[in-house]
């Protein structure tokens, strides 16, 4: 009769440890808690990584954050790229099934379950990029909602719309803003403004037969006279975000692009200097922005997307 008990109580414990296993459904709590709903929730994507080969994601925009559930896994950014991330086991058969979280720039957030699988049939995944892909079930494929700190309170997929909005418009608001050297025109299109943020619109015109390879772009605020023997004082603003930032305009060509920087204003005694070097040339482009044109900026209201 006792060794009876025994194994009876030997089974119970093996229930109770089975038990404790199983994954919570996150509705028991003590007090007064409402629990999640299935469409609150963001349904992560299945991913199956292994030891012997490398699984690549590649997300629509540059990859800002990676959290790894389990040291069972390795992920890293491809060498030279921003939106390329690499995927693999730590360890050869990981039993218990992990999970990867992506933070993309563009404000998206991704979420995966992974599994250890000896042959992954998905070595190469694309993610496309989903705006609303759940919503006829209420369920978003990726949350749209991350701020990013560089963007204020202005969230990025609405930088990117409002980007898009004014490059496929093509609107030219600023008519006395530009310079021209050397068969090259650099033009300012317009200035806009959306809470915290500004919106460059910038046009390169090469009409002669070589292509213009652009070195870098600078937006800098600079004294307008500067007497003799007198340091030059520069602040330079830089870019959060660009659209359409071509690096090679080739001969017989107009390229467009649009910049956005965080808000300003110029004092009377400043100026904003835009310069654009050609790499390996002389072909450098450079105009200037006074405040009177900056607080003209037109208003962004509504977007108008072509």
């Amino acid at each position: 009769m006792k060794k009876i008990l025994l194994a009876l109580a030997f089974i119970g414990c093996m229930f109770a440890a089975h038990a404790q296993e199983k994954p919570s459904t996150g509705d028991l709590y003590d007090g007064l808690t409402r629990p999640l709903t299935f469409n609150r929730v963001i349904p992560p994507y299945a991913l199956e990584v292994t030891f012997s080969k490398t699984v690549h994601v590649i997300f629509p925009s540059a990859i800002r954050y990676v959290d790894l559930g389990s040291s069972d896994l390795l992920a890293a950014k491809a060498d030279g790229t921003e939106n390329v991330l690499r995927v693999k086991a730590a360890l050869r058969d990981f039993s218990r099934e992990s999970n990867l979280s992506v933070i993309t720039e563009d404000g998206a957030y991704y979420s995966f379950n992974v599994k250890y699988a000896d042959e992954p049939v998905k070595l190469s995944v694309e993610m496309a990029d989903f705006l609303h892909g759940g919503e006829a079930v209420n369920r978003p494929n990726n949350a749209l909602d991350i701020y990013l700190q560089e963007l204020g309170c202005e969230s990025p997929l609405l930088v990117k719309l409002i980007m898009q909005s004014i490059y496929k418009n093509d609107r030219r608001e600023i008519k006395h803003i530009g310079c021209k050297r050397f068969g090259v025109q650099y033009l300012l299109k317009g200035i806009y403004v959306h809470n915290d943020l500004l919106y460059f619109h910038l046009q390169l015109k090469n009409s002669s037969n070589v292509p213009f390879n652009v070195d870098y772009l600078t937006f800098k605020i600079t004294d307008k006279k500067v007497a003799k023997r007198t340091a030059i004082q520069e602040q330079v603003v830089w870019p959060v975000r660009a659209y359409n930032n071509v690096q090679v305009i080739g001969g017989k060509r107009t390229e467009r692009m649009v910049f956005t920087l965080p808000k300003f204003t110029l004092a009377d005694d400043k100026q904003l200097v835009v310069e654009l070097h050609e790499q390996q040339g002389g072909r450098h482009q450079t105009f200037t922005v006074e405040n009177a044109d900056l607080v003209r900026a037109r208003v962004i209201n509504e977007l108008k997307v072509k």
